[in-house]
């Protein structure tokens, strides 16, 4: 059995069975399997595609098994998404697909179940991608189902983007962000200013004045020889933070808190912002876990940035802060091209509970702020309701504390050229980067200052 393979299938049911994370799984798999440069490349595109398209393959293998998903044994439809996806998506050959997806299902499931898989299997590959396409559309009722099949994204989130991209007067790109969401985006770094600088044959990248891409390999070679001053880390993110630190002149003496600081990208180029113009940096996050990761975040930085484990809803009342950054835990539908599995593990529940703590942290970050202070409130979602909506709620909270800065304005500021921003219907001065338009994940940046 090819490894490749058998890594991308093994990936593909941990996010199934145990809610795992593809984006951080998939590399420890392929490191334990000893994969080469290759097979390792065949693994991501296997693991990444299947469940990009999950939704679509569903469809497609319920009408060639003539049974609906719910009816096949998990194991068994995981492989055959994976079968499906080498069928339609790939250049594997056919025989290889087929024989090397059954060959899964005997180990996953046993030699019982090989007949059906490898039947469903040869259904599937009677028919081109177009084809399948054009016939499990027929059964969508509705264009957003029949969008939600072509470019598989689950309805609601198609609704959802299209609300977003509305309020920019954009709602004509719905079709161009779907696409995006669905092509592999390129790897971008950042180098800390003032630390590091791109190697001369980078290729810069068109916003963040600190992003560089490679021209070719890995980019750890490039991480590990910085001692943490470069760092992976999407061109969106890096704008986010810089708009922050940048939005104003830093006085000497500010002082900083990153209240949701996890896995601390951000906060790096904040405590890398801050060293420069003499302000203390803090950080907050709540899980252990992942506050070891906000430390290592900054471990190369001449910089002592203290790390605490709170709730941020508490933690932000211990001080007085100038500028405080809010990334706030939402549904990541901004970047669904590096967390393929999210748009089907997210559902329209799960936006209610998370609007209530984005605003609970939110306003605990404006209490905490000094006369003149200013807070970011950032998202990796373009959703409304977690963008817009937060920020009208905390600022009716707020009365005439607050005023809204105009980030539109600000990352325009920061950025190395040109960068389309729309205003926003509602007239606020919100800022959202989007993948089809800026390569960059969706996301969307709000600056408030307390008067």
């Amino acid at each position: 059995m090819n490894p490749a393979r058998r890594v991308a299938f093994d990936t593909i049911r941990a996010v199934h069975d145990t809610d795992a994370y593809a984006n951080l799984l998939l590399p420890h798999e392929i490191g334990r399997a000893g994969l080469s440069p290759a097979d390792a490349g065949l693994a991501t595109e296997l693991t990444y595609g299947t469940l990009r398209r999950q939704g679509t393959y569903d469809a497609i293998v319920a009408d060639a098994a003539g049974r609906g998903v719910d009816a096949i044994d998990p194991p068994v439809l995981d492989a055959l998404r994976l079968g499906a996806h080498q069928l339609l998506s790939t250049r594997v050959a056919p025989h290889a697909a087929v024989h090397e997806t059954v060959e899964l299902v005997r180990r996953a499931a046993g030699a019982k179940a090989t007949g059906f898989a490898n039947a469903v299997l040869r259904r599937v590959s009677e028919r081109s991608w177009d084809e399948w396409l054009a016939r499990v559309e027929r059964s969508a009722r509705s264009d957003d189902e029949r969008l939600g099949l072509r470019h598989a994204h689950p309805v609601w989130v198609i609704r959802a983007f299209r609300r977003a991209l509305a309020a920019e007067g954009r709602a004509d790109e719905l079709e161009q962000l779907l696409a995006a969401d669905n092509a592999s985006p390129s790897v971008t770094l950042a180098a800390l200013p003032g630390l590091a600088e791109p190697p001369a044959d980078a290729e810069r990248t068109p916003f963040s004045p600190i992003g560089f891409r490679l021209g070719g390999g890995a980019p750890d070679r490039v991480v590990v020889a910085s001692e943490g001053r470069v760092r992976v880390q999407d061109e969106g993110s890096q704008l986010a933070a810089l708009a922050l630190a940048r939005a104003v002149p830093v006085r000497p003496g500010e002082r900083w808190l990153d209240l949701c600081a996890a896995p601390g990208g951000k906060t790096a180029v904040l405590a890398a912002e801050a060293l420069a113009g003499g302000a203390r940096l803090e950080a907050n996050e709540l899980s252990p876990v992942r506050a070891r990761l906000v430390r290592d975040s900054v471990s190369g930085i001449p910089l002592d940035v203290p790390v605490s484990e709170e709730d941020g809803r508490a933690r932000a009342g211990r001080g007085r802060y100038d500028r405080i950054l809010v990334d706030a835990p939402c549904t990541g539908l901004g970047a669904l091209r590096r967390r393929p599995e999210a748009r089907w593990r997210k559902t329209p529940a799960d936006v209610p509970e998370l609007t209530a703590l984005q605003v609970e942290l939110l306003s605990a970050a404006v209490d905490a702020l000094a006369p003149g202070g200013i807070v970011a409130y950032v998202t990796c979602s373009p959703h409304l309701a977690e963008t817009a909506a937060v920020v009208a709620e905390v600022r009716r909270r707020s009365g005439d504390l607050l005023e809204e800065l105009d980030a539109r304005e600000v990352v325009a500021s920061v950025a190395a050229s040109d960068i389309d921003l729309p205003a926003q219907a509602d007239g606020s001065g919100r800022a959202q980067l989007w993948p089809h338009r800026h390569g960059t994940d969706a996301m969307s940046i709000s600056l408030l200052r307390r008067r």
